[in-house]
This record gives structure tokens, sequence and C-alpha cells, in this order.
């Protein structure tokens, strides 16, 4: 299966029967990103995080009584 890279445009080939083809086909909006994109904003969240001004913003779930 060929796919494209989000952020670079480059332009892949993945088997047919992994779970990442079968995520792609099934649902439209998973989308594919390269090694190389992944790792360079894998180190550059690291970074962010490291300096103490990363917030990750989490969804609150309503405390239920029951």
């Amino acid at each position: 299966m060929k796919v494209k890279c989000v952020l670079c445009d480059k332009i892949e080939s993945i088997e047919n029967e992994s779970l990442q083809a079968k995520k792609l086909r099934n649902r439209p909006i998973h989308t594919y990103m390269c090694n190389e994109c992944n790792e360079r904003i894998t180190e550059k969240t690291q970074k962010r995080f490291e300096t103490g001004n990363f917030k990750l913003y989490e969804s609150k779930a309503p405390d239920d009584e029951w």
C-alpha cells in the first residue's frame, strides 16, 4: 500500500496486511506520518517538555456519584 506523509509529502510503501495499513483503510481520519517526521516531532516535544513550558491539556471527565 502506498502512503503519503502528511507533513513532508514523501511517498512510502507499507505492507497491505499490516495493522497500520488496516487503520488507514478503515478509518479515514487516521493519517500517516513517516519515521523521520515522527522522530523530529518527538525530539522537539521532549525538549519543550523539559523546559517546563509544555502544558498537556486533558479533557476533564465529570465525577459520577453513582
